[in-house]
């Protein structure tokens, strides 16, 4: 449990950089999203899944 609440703060860290540090290449990423269809959408978010998955267990062995 201990893990999944540091790996949860560790996506809230990230996200946040983007938006403090790029508001508006967040912005225009955002849009960008926006304007895809949701097969595509779907394959990037089922790649970031399995790259997330693979990182988890690389890192955890």
């Amino acid at each position: 449990m201990t893990d999944l609440i540091a790996g949860l703060g560790i996506a809230l860290v990230l996200e946040g950089l983007l938006w403090a540090l790029a508001p508006n290449l967040a912005r225009r990423v955002v849009a960008e999203i926006a304007t895809r269809g949701n097969g595509g959408i779907q394959a990037t978010a089922l790649g970031a899944v399995a790259l997330g998955v693979f990182l988890v267990w690389l890192a955890r062995g």
